[in-house]
């Protein structure tokens, strides 16, 4: 019998019955604020402010999301995974796993969005092959700096 952590407490779980998923104990249920609005509630008036200025920036930052075109935006996510692999290789000593995983990430991206890239498929290509070889490169000097 496995366990199922809730708010309330851990409790049994028997994968067989699908109703024990659903009871979670006689503990009461969770309380706490259930709208926006009672949450800010309970803020001071400077803890309310700063809050509400959190919430108005992620608004903004939503619209300006959602104003741009899907390519840019997964272009983007596909040059960070560039600089995360470039990261890695530039250390002194160069981690080639996280390198891999990043590299392949933009991989998976690349090869499997191809042309719903739009105009930035061939760039994101070539961002490719370039971060690729640098891989290839890096760990040849740390294959050949280890034998001397």
């Amino acid at each position: 019998m496995s366990s199922l952590w809730t708010p309330g407490g851990e409790h049994p779980v028997d994968k067989d019955d699908p109703q024990s998923a659903a009871d979670t104990g006689d503990g009461p249920a969770p309380t706490g604020p259930q709208t926006m609005e009672e949450a800010l509630a309970d803020l001071d008036p400077e803890e309310r402010a700063q809050a509400e200025q959190v919430l108005r920036q992620m608004a903004e930052v939503q619209r300006q999301l959602l104003e741009a075109p899907p390519e840019t935006v997964v272009a983007n996510h596909a040059m960070g995974l560039y600089e995360l692999a470039a990261i890695h290789l530039s250390q002194p000593d160069p981690d080639f796993d996280a390198a891999k995983l990043a590299i392949d990430g933009m991989a998976g991206l690349v090869e499997n969005l191809g042309e719903r890239l739009g105009d930035v498929e061939t760039t994101l290509r070539d961002a490719l092959q370039q971060i690729q070889l640098a891989f290839v490169q890096v760990k040849e000097k740390a294959a050949t700096g280890a034998e001397e």
